[in-house]
């Protein structure tokens, strides 16, 4: 593989795809035996693949720079040949499910594969491929209208990321000073952002309705893969967290804005633990990607080999800039079987948090795409791979010192105390969009009225500073998983439970917590979610008393202090 900046974009001929999938439309039904019918669906995913890499690499391309003329218009050609090419691989799915060899496929990949299938089947209908069509341009539009943003702060151009680094300084002043500005750049896209949801949620719903779902929610947890749980099963989780954890959370506020010497503890306050400021990584990107190396070779033979083929093919794109997307993302690139790590670096600790977060969903992706022929057995369901996300920030706590020296301990503790305090605001943003979808919540100020209501109920701490937009429920906006991966939040928290339990097996048994993280890694998406929990030795979340369990194990310790 070449590194990634010298890959070769070329834009797929549709007409040679669909050509491959009427090849095989023609021959496995003449397959003779399971090898032969197999062969044939093996080469069939491989162009799709190949189709899915392109796709990538335009995505990955166009969100590092959405100005670019050249890759906004890939986007545009993707957004329209990838509903057609569901809707052709929709002939080949139904294909595999008449055949004799299902029980075949069943034994050899495993049973959630023909599951996988049979939802893919009834996603694809070619009486959405306009909503398809239109919903892709939405998000499209989204993304670049959030990432274009920029104000003068102080006399440097910045964006909202550029803006969140202010809002760590030890001077409050400063902090109050860099929120306004933050939020009223908010404020100055609120309409157009406004627009692009209320759009987005009318052709979801109608998207949901064409298929015959109950509704959009219905349609989402399909699409998701949630075949273990439903919305009922996720109500009594968020429940859990309100009686469980936002107590604790208020209480590691409270003593936070004591730590402070504050009268009341604002927003723009909640992200600085210490009073003489965060912990702050020291080095540049490349310098902390080879501390990152380092760490990893140290961390386990797998990991070592894992980092140094990222750093090798170069498949990082870390630094915030002009035009570049909001947000991290993990991605993966099918024909080489390589993730890459995108990112938004503004010199705060969330640059070591991606490091070890995102470094633990390319990891998981490394690791099973060289087990599993099948790259949709690549990943699992979000729920599990947030799991490997998270639990890896907490694996290479002992580590930190390459990263922020003596001030290491001042970073473990905020990140423990961080990976809790923002469960809450994950159910907040879940329940937020099971309400709008529910009351089809198209307009704007009904959303916001929704929102200030859960924020009371899931964060009563949250203090505006008589900020008017935010007061009045703007908020919700700065959260693009709601625009761009509808119901992909609550999965946060789901997997923070899990995070949090291999947190506790690692301080009694490193080596045995190590052993149970790289099986669950090694099983990628070859098994559905509960099953991956047993795999891993982990609890099932929706289970009563597991909230409970989990905060009992980590909650006193948070709520002591740092021990500095």
């Amino acid at each position: 593989m070449k590194r990634f900046c010298d890959l070769t974009y070329e834009r797929p001929d549709m007409e040679v795809f669909f050509k491959h999938v009427d090849t095989f439309l023609e021959q496995f039904p003449k397959a003779g035996d399971y090898a032969k019918a197999k062969e044939l669906y093996l080469k069939l995913c491989t162009e799709r693949d190949h189709l899915d890499t392109m796709n990538t690499v335009a995505e990955i391309r166009n969100t590092i720079n959405t100005a670019d003329a050249f890759y906004e218009k890939e986007m545009e050609f993707f957004s329209e040949a990838l509903p057609k090419a569901e809707l052709k691989m929709k002939a080949a799915n139904e294909q595999i499910l008449a055949s004799p060899f299902v029980s075949d496929f069943e034994a050899e990949f495993g049973t959630l594969l023909i599951q996988n299938i049979r939802c893919a089947i009834r996603l694809a209908d070619e009486r959405n491929i306009d909503n398809r069509i239109k919903e892709s341009r939405l998000t499209q539009q989204y993304a670049k209208a959030s990432a274009v943003c920029t104000t003068v702060f102080h006399g440097e151009t910045v964006n909202f990321y550029g803006l969140l680094k202010y809002m760590q300084s030890t001077d409050r002043s400063l902090r109050a000073e860099a929120f306004k500005a933050w939020a009223d750049l908010y404020e100055s896209v609120s309409d157009e952002l406004d627009s692009i949801y209320s759009e987005l949620i009318k052709v979801r719903c109608d998207m949901a309705k064409t298929l015959g779902f109950k509704d959009y929610i219905e349609m989402a947890y399909i699409s998701r893969e949630r075949y273990d749980y439903d919305r009922t099963d996720v109500e009594r989780f968020r429940q859990q967290i309100v009686e469980t954890i936002v107590p604790v959370c208020s209480e590691l506020f409270r003593q936070q804005q004591e730590r402070l010497g504050i009268d009341r503890l604002h927003y723009y306050d909640e992200a600085i633990i210490f009073p003489e400021g965060n912990a702050v990584p020291h080095g540049t990107s490349s310098e902390m990607v080879a501390s990152a190396l380092q760490m990893y070779r140290e961390l386990s033979k797998e990991t070592g080999e894992f980092f140094e083929f990222m750093v090798q093919h170069g498949l990082f794109d870390l630094e915030t800039k002009p035009a570049k997307r909001q947000g991290g993302y993990c991605t993966f690139l099918a024909d080489f079987k390589a993730p890459f790590i995108f990112s938004n670096f503004n010199g705060t600790s969330a640059d070591v948090d991606v490091l070890t977060h995102e470094a633990g969903h390319a990891f998981e992706a490394y690791t099973a795409s060289r087990i599993y022929p099948l790259t949709s057995q690549v990943w699992s369901t979000t729920e599990i791979d947030e799991i490997h996300s998270m639990s890896m920030e907490f694996f290479t706590h002992p580590w930190m010192e390459k990263f922020f020296g003596e001030n290491a301990d001042k970073y473990r503790y905020a990140h423990a105390v961080s990976a809790l305090t923002v469960i809450p605001y994950m159910a907040c943003v879940d329940e937020f969009q099971h309400r709008v979808f529910e009351e089809m919540a198209v307009d704007a100020k009904v959303r916001r009225k929704i929102w200030r209501e859960l924020e009371k109920k899931y964060m009563p701490w949250r203090d505006y500073d008589g900020n008017a937009f935010l007061e009045d429920g703007g908020f919700w906006m700065q959260k693009q998983h709601i625009f761009l991966f509808p119901f992909y939040y609550i999965d946060y928290a789901l997997a923070q439970m899990g995070a949090f339990e291999f947190y506790g097996k690692m301080k009694a048994d490193r080596k045995s917590a190590w052993e149970d993280y790289y099986r669950l890694c090694c099983a990628g998406g070859s098994k559905g979610y509960f099953e991956l929990l047993k795999v891993a030795g982990l609890s099932n979340p929706f289970e009563p008393g597991t909230v409970k369990k989990v905060m009992d194990s980590i909650g006193d310790e948070l709520t002591r202090g740092p021990k500095l």
